[in-house]
């Protein structure tokens, strides 16, 4: 491994003190005085690279040792900014550095490469010298309104330089995300079908006419407008190692579209698209909402592409240099690596702890954007523990991962790969082992049995949680699919808590109902002995006025505690977490918000609960979409200190003082 340069060392600090004037380096402590993101404490650990949600890869050799290094831009909450990833050596899939923070976010950043040289824009405008000064130089290339004007609804908007006819000057061509089509939210049909269109993503040229910018149309590849499924990211480059500039463009989904140059490097002219392939199949990302940038990665002659993942990772999909019925051929994505800094899993990390592998410490339990289940095991217990790298579940031999598929969303088949995976770990099945109890994308509430042994847990397969209703189940009135009787259909996103709350000896379960209003499923056991949920009640009660979903208050009058007010896309999305925050031996309720949110017990009898809506617990926003709190007693002195997970997919710990 080669060692960094001292010389290095002192250029990097200098531009850090240029770029972050009166702004001291970020630090944990610098998030909050009391939210702190939890370090891996294992500073041996190797995890994937990655940043918080939305990875825009800009890769170049920042310190100018002669090796790519990676600058990601992220324009998350609260992990948000341009952070340097530092390649310590010369190999072609080298562990990185952990992040530094060099610059703040800019939108809509990307990089061309020109002679070699890194070039990057963002719309209407290129920053120059942007090594140095950011944001800070910038010149004006051609007026972005001007796609404000063809298009409505614009989510990604990507420039780049290219060459385009090989006339000896900088076109630029335009990536455009439209999605006034698609609409976004609750369009399916009572068969599952989306009746809104879709996502379009259109490339355009903006050509250099005498120095000066003008546009002039949508490319086009097969005779018709370039049109794949949103954020279309457009590259330009040689992939066959024929002579002229082919096009590849990522999605908002997982895929690479190719477009061959069928004309030649001064009179371009694209095939159709297809789908880039290898022997394995059609290739995709792990995870959607992709940013391809492509170049020589390797040094190898040919050239490759670096993608950003939704969930803050970046891959590196190496292009193998042979050519296969007009398609180049490439490997599948391959995660970066760097050394472990703090604990991340995914995006919209929502965190349980519990002591999993029963050595005696509290573990982490985790679901995230991506559907998975993951254990994060504490190797050493302590005030501050030391961590694992997450450990994807199986269920029965094979990954657990939960999506929703074509018409598992209310808000569309964009978010297919999504899944967004809640959970509470309790001993459902009253075995004497913690089961995993699972909410998602779809509302269905499911379990996972722990068919293992004490202290070496395996789960079985998904199972749905048993309700007696009397009547049809019930479900959200927007939800297009019927839920199967006796099953639990209740709003997307939201925690189910599984807690003995009469204390009885059974497992209940509280959780929002299909209306928003948190309710209290009592479980009992029938005739047969078999274990079943009573339809849920409404017997928790606000004492200081009605809080809409965004712990709001909009009205003076008390009553069933509705923690989500509104239909659709914006239902649920509740994480919870309960416990004794204010040690005065009943149970309190922590909730998410721009941290999160103390609901505290002040009054309960068996068929009513009186909570007292106590606000943030800071004016620190952590949340972009959301929190999710789970408590914690690392220092084992019996007062429950919280931990967050956030959107960005790190964690904050907040101690209980």
């Amino acid at each position: 491994m080669k060692r960094t340069k001292p010389l290095f060392l002192g250029m990097l600090c200098l531009i850090l003190a240029c770029n972050q004037k009166n702004k001291a380096p970020e630090t944990v402590q610098q998030i909050s005085p009391k939210f702190e993101r939890l370090p891996y404490n294992n500073p041996d650990l190797v995890v994937d690279l990655g940043v918080g949600l939305w990875a825009s890869p800009l890769p170049m050799d920042y310190d100018e040792d002669g090796d790519l290094d990676l600058l990601v831009s992220c324009n998350d909450v609260p992990f948000n900014g341009i952070f340097f990833f530092e390649n310590t050596s010369s190999e072609a899939f080298p562990v990185f550095e952990p992040p530094v923070k060099v610059s703040d976010p800019i939108k809509h950043i990307q990089v061309s490469y020109v002679n070699g040289n890194p070039r990057f824009l963002r719309p209407g405008e290129e920053l120059q010298d942007f090594k140095s000064s950011f944001t800070k130089k910038v010149k004006a290339l051609f007026p972005s309104e001007a796609f404000s004007k063809l298009h409505n609804k614009i989510r990604f908007n990507q420039w780049k330089y290219v060459d385009f006819e090989n006339d000896g000057d900088l076109d630029i061509v335009v990536g455009i995300q439209d999605g006034e089509d698609y609409g976004w939210d609750n369009a399916f049909d009572d068969q599952g079908n989306w009746t809104n269109g879709p996502l379009h993503g259109f490339v355009y040229l903006i050509e250099n006419v005498n120095g000066a910018y003008e546009l002039k149309h949508k490319i086009l590849a097969g005779g018709k407008p370039i049109d794949v499924y949103g954020a279309p990211s457009p590259n330009f480059d040689d992939y066959d190692n024929d002579g002229d500039l082919d096009i590849i463009c990522g999605e908002f989904l997982d895929k690479f579209t190719y477009f061959e140059n069928i004309g030649t490097r001064n009179a371009p002219e694209y095939a159709k698209g297809k789908y880039l392939k290898n022997r394995e199949g059609i290739l995709t990302m792990d995870l959607e909402m992709i940013l391809p940038v492509s170049l020589d990665w390797d040094k190898d002659g040919d050239i490759d592409l670096v993608v950003g993942d939704e969930d803050g990772r970046v891959a590196f999909i190496e292009n193998t240099g042979k050519v296969q019925t007009g398609m180049p051929v490439f490997e599948n994505p391959k995660y970066f690596k760097q050394r472990a800094e703090h604990v991340k899993f995914g995006a919209l990390v929502t965190p349980f702890s519990t002591d999993w592998d029963e050595d005696g410490d509290e573990d982490l339990i985790c679901g995230n954007s991506a559907g998975h289940l993951a254990f994060i095991e504490n190797l050493d217990g302590g005030d501050t523990p030391k961590w694992d790298a997450p450990k994807l579940l199986e269920s029965e031999g094979k990954v657990i991962r939960i999506q929703a598929g074509e018409n598992g969303s209310i808000q569309g088949p964009c978010e297919a790969k999504w899944g967004y995976t809640t959970l509470s770990v309790e001993d459902w099945d009253h075995d004497g082992l913690k089961d995993i109890i699972v909410n998602s994308i779809w509302g269905k509430v499911v379990w996972f049995k722990n068919i293992g042994s004490k202290g070496k847990p395996e789960l079985g397969k998904e199972q749905p949680i048993q309700v007696k209703w009397k009547d049809s189940t019930p479900k959200p009135e927007w939800f297009w699919w019927n839920p199967e009787p006796n099953t639990l259909a209740t709003q997307w996103r939201t925690t189910p808590t599984a807690i003995d709350w009469n204390k009885d000896g059974l497992m209940d379960l509280i959780m929002l109902d299909q209306e928003g209003y948190l309710s209290y499923y009592e479980r009992y056991k029938n005739e047969a002995g078999t274990l079943f949920l009573r339809p849920g009640k409404r017997i928790f009660h606000t004492t200081n006025g009605t809080y809409d979903r965004k712990n709001i208050l909009v009205d003076s009058l008390n009553g069933p505690l509705r923690l989500n007010e509104r239909k659709y896309g914006s239902s649920g999305r509740r994480k919870l977490a309960f416990g004794d925050w204010d040690t005065d031996g009943d149970m309190d309720i922590v909730i998410n918000g721009i941290n999160a949110v103390l609901l505290e017990n002040v009054g309960q009898t068996p068929n009513k609960v009186d909570f007292k809506f106590k606000g943030d617990f800071s004016s620190l926003k952590l949340a972009g979409h959301s929190t999710s709190p789970t408590l914690v007693n690392w220092n084992t002195d019996g007062k429950p200190d919280l931990l967050l997970g956030a959107e960005d997919g790190y964690f904050y710990y907040w101690k209980n003082e």
